[in-house]
């Protein structure tokens, strides 16, 4: 089936619910057994039995089922939240002794993980320019483990030859980890470019409406069991309801990204040609760096992108954003709302240097019309040129 009737039928039975359409919520801890010899027969790990809350729900199985089916994984497990999804992916692969590779434009949160704790417990941790492809060989050692990515970094955009980087750490006995929160299972398909293990925050994308904390883990068959075993250990559990709005959100995924990625690049080359803008960095448009291996790997762009002003003061920057009435000033992205922030990624950098000539912005793009958008934005930089004379 082609993905658009897939999200249509994945993730749901109605000949199991007496013909409801959407899997109900199902909300439970305690799941009472007719007898003793049922109570003591425990089911394998990962299988899809409701046998405690913890362990998930119909509702829970239901979005893994579609997200592993839609992106082409395995199996998928659902957590509490992007980050939860991204630390028990890699407490997973690496342990004290071992070595770990992670992209230096990789989302702050991640880097965070690594230097707090897994340093602390004995990970050593490197981290390498985004940009290496096949030249991650160099870095590679006997204890290097698994490899971390993220296509496009949801900051600075950098687009990695996931390929490349893969084969290398395949050949090595290594597993490849991929924050691919920016592509989607929509717009990426991970496990043909060579993911192990592809992350998602599907408080964005996935669920589309701003109002879902959740993430979600999905693995190649070989990569399954440490997965879920470890969000067994860790105690995680995405609430049934939030697992529900997920699924509900992730319906529409197909409609909604392609309305915005069309936005996106309507304001996207309107940004391009105003003078104040020194460039805009999306891998989806042609004068960016990333553009053939975007072209090459993916089958659409998120609305999420970055674009660097001329240098002006400070308080032209703030009065700029301050004079926007569209654009939300928050963290995250992907729900149906635009939205503006100041990327400050130079703190955030060892094995590269961020250093863009400018400030610069992170914009991402709702589902108002564009042309409302753009006016938004022209509004922006009156408020800008404003500022700046005076």
């Amino acid at each position: 089936m082609k993905k658009d009737t897939l999200l249509t039928h994945v993730g749901r039975d109605p000949g199991r619910y007496d013909g409801m359409v959407n899997t109900p919520v199902f909300r439970t801890s305690t799941v009472i057994h007719p007898n003793l010899a049922s109570y003591e027969t425990r089911p394998a790990e990962g299988e899809k039995v409701v046998r405690y809350g913890r362990y998930g729900t119909p509702t829970t199985f239901a979005l893994e089922e579609a997200v592993a089916q839609m992106e082409g994984g395995y199996r998928a497990v659902a957590v509490p939240s992007g980050l939860a999804a991204i630390t028990a992916a890699l407490c997973a692969f690496v342990k004290t002794g071992d070595h770990l590779l992670v992209a230096d434009s990789v989302y702050a949160p991640t880097r965070n993980f690594c230097e707090r704790q897994l340093k602390a417990n004995g990970v050593e941790v490197e981290y390498y320019d985004p940009l290496i492809g096949a030249g991650v060989a160099a870095l590679m050692k006997p204890n290097t483990k698994a490899v971390f990515c993220e296509a496009p970094g949801s900051l600075t955009f950098e687009m990695q030859d996931i390929p490349a980087i893969a084969q290398v750490a395949h050949a090595r006995g290594a597993v490849v980890l991929a924050d691919t929160t920016w592509g989607t299972p929509y717009f990426f398909r991970a496990f043909e470019r060579g993911v192990d293990v592809s992350i998602h925050a599907a408080t964005k994308y996935i669920s589309g409406h701003s109002d879902v904390m959740l993430g979600i883990v999905v693995t190649n068959e070989r990569c399954w069991m440490p997965v879920r075993k470890t969000v067994t250990d860790y105690g995680y559990v995405a609430s049934p309801d939030d697992c529900y709005l997920g699924l509900r959100g992730f319906r529409t995924i197909g409609v909604r990204m392609n309305h915005q990625m069309a936005s996106a690049l309507r304001v996207a080359r309107w940004l391009e040609a105003r003078g104040e803008v020194k460039r805009v960095i999306y891998p989806a448009l042609e004068s960016d760096p990333g553009h053939a291996i975007w072209k090459r790997d993916f089958e659409g762009a998120a609305s999420l992108f970055a674009c660097v002003l001329e240098p002006v003061a400070d308080r032209a920057l703030a009065a700029f954003v301050d004079a926007l009435e569209l654009f939300g000033i928050g963290s995250s992205w992907g729900g149906f709302e635009s939205l503006v922030t100041v990327v400050h990624a130079d703190a955030c950098r060892t094995a590269t240097r961020w250093n863009p000539g400018g400030p610069t912005l992170r914009l991402h793009i709702g589902l108002e019309d564009a042309d409302d958008v753009i006016a938004d934005l022209d509004r922006g930089f009156e408020a800008l040129a404003s500022a700046a004379t005076r």
